[in-house]
């Protein structure tokens, strides 16, 4: 199940990169991929916190020091103030 339009909407009136990482979190939820960067894969899996989506090989540790303190920014941010957005991404996942 897609995610409902206005989220969309919503997640896409953000600047970037926040509306790169929950498009990239939305991604790996719908289908467990996508061509993201691995910055950007690392920050959507610790804006969803599942350390299931961190890159194969990557420790939790080693993958939140690859994000520079920029970026650690960007992800508490979301966790923060996009809440919203990231449990509309969780509940129209798929079950797997």
């Amino acid at each position: 199940m897609a995610i409902p339009k206005p989220i969309q909407d919503e997640i896409n009136q953000l600047p970037y990169p926040l509306d790169k990482i929950l498009n990239t979190a939305n991604s790996l939820r719908q289908t467990g991929t996508t061509g993201a960067s691995t910055g950007e894969l690392i920050a959507a899996a610790f804006a969803l916190e599942r350390i299931e989506y961190l890159p194969q090989g990557w420790g939790v540790i080693e993958a939140w020091e690859r994000l520079d303190g920029e970026w650690q920014m960007y992800v508490k941010h979301l966790r923060q103030e996009c809440r919203h957005l990231i449990e509309a991404i969780e509940e129209a996942a798929p079950p797997f």
